[in-house]
C-alpha cells in the first residue's frame, strides 16, 4: 500500500523528467529575463540552472549511497560529518568571500549537535541511517537557512550603517557593543521563515515528514506529531544559530573586510583602486 501510495504522488517516469526540465528551464529564465540578481545582472540564473543540475547528480548518487550507509554506523557517522562540512562551506561562503567563512560551522553545530545527540541518548531517534539521516539533515537544513539569513542581514546592515557604528565608538560603546545594537535587529528576521512555517502548518501546507509518514503507513495521529516535533525542534535550532551568528559578527569573527595583503601597497587590488 504504502508503495502504491507513493507511486500515485509521483510516479518516477519521462513525465516526471520532462516535467523537472520544465519548471528548471522557467526557473533560470525568470531569474534572467528579470535579473533578479543583487547587481542586477544575469548572473544568477546560472547558479539556478547549476542547482537544479547538481541537486539531480547528488540525489542520485545518495540514492544508490544510502542503502548501504544505513547498514554501517561508521559509514553513517561519515555521512553525517559530509553533511556538516557541505553545510558550512554553503553557509560560510555566502556569507562573506573572505576567510573567515568558517566561523559558519559554529552556529550550525552549536544547536544541531546537542539536539541530535539528546535525541539519540533519549532513545527518540535510534542511532540507525534511516532515521538519523534525516532528522540531522533536516535539522542541518534549518540551520544552515537560518545563519545564512543572520548573517547575511547582519553585514549588511553593518555596511550600510558603518556611520552609526562609528557613532556608537564616539560614546564610548565597545565594538562589541555597537555592532550588537545595529545588527540584532536586521539579524532576527532569520526567524521568519520558521515561524511562518509553524504557524500555517495544516492550513497552508502539509510539510514533507507528515506526507512521508503517512505514504509510509503511520496514522495521521502519528504523523501529526513527529511533523510537530520537526517544526518545534526547527524553531529552536534556528533561534540557536541565528543568536550564535550575530554574536560572530558582533564580536568581529564572520566580517567582510579585505586581508591587509589584498590592500597593501604595490598590491593588485590596491593599484586597481589607485
Amino acid at each position: 500500500m504504502p508503495v502504491l501510495a507513493a507511486q500515485t504522488l509521483l510516479p518516477v517516469t519521462a513525465t516526471l523528467g520532462a516535467a523537472l526540465l520544465v519548471l528548471l528551464v522557467a526557473a533560470a529564465a525568470t531569474t534572467a529575463v528579470f535579473r533578479l540578481s543583487p547587481d542586477g545582472s544575469r548572473a544568477r540564473a546560472r547558479e539556478v540552472a547549476v542547482a537544479g543540475v547538481r541537486a539531480t547528480a547528488q540525489l542520485a548518487a545518495v540514492s544508490l549511497l544510502i542503502g548501504w550507509v544505513v547498514r554501517h554506523v561508521p559509514a553513517l557517522f561519515a555521512f553525517l560529518l559530509l553533511m556538516f562540512a557541505v553545510a558550512t562551506r554553503t553557509a560560510g561562503r555566502r556569507i562573506t568571500p573572505n576567510g573567515t567563512w568558517w566561523w559558519a560551522a559554529v552556529p550550525l553545530a552549536a544547536p544541531v549537535a546537542p539536539v541530535v545527540a539528546a535525541l539519540a541518548l533519549a532513545g527518540l531517534v535510534p542511532v540507525r541511517g534511516i532515521a538519523m539521516i534525516p532528522v540531522t539533515g533536516i535539522l542541518i537544513g534549518g540551520a544552515l537557512t537560518a545563519t545564512v539569513l543572520a548573517g547575511r542581514r547582519a553585514l549588511d546592515e553593518l555596511r550600510t550603517r558603518h556611520g552609526e557604528f562609528e557613532a556608537g565608538l564616539a560614546l564610548g560603546l565597545l565594538p562589541h557593543d555597537a555592532r550588537l545594537e545595529l545588527v540584532r535587529p536586521a539579524a532576527s528576521d532569520a526567524l521568519l521563515p520558521g515561524l511562518d512555517q509553524t504557524r500555517t502548518v495544516g492550513l497552508v501546507t502539509l510539510p514533507g515528514a507528515f506526507v512521508g509518514m503517512l505514504l509510509g503507513g503511520a496514522s495521521p495521529v502519528q504523523a501529526g506529531a513527529v511533523q510537530l516535533f520537526v517544526l518545534v525542534a526547527l524553531m529552536a535550532v534556528q533561534a540557536i544559530a541565528t543568536a550564535v551568528t550575530v554574536e560572530l559578527v558582533a564580536h568581529g569573527r564572520l566580517h567582510r573586510e579585505e586581508p591587509p595583503e589584498a590592500t597593501a601597497p604595490g598590491s593588485p587590488r590596491a593599484a586597481a583602486g589607485a
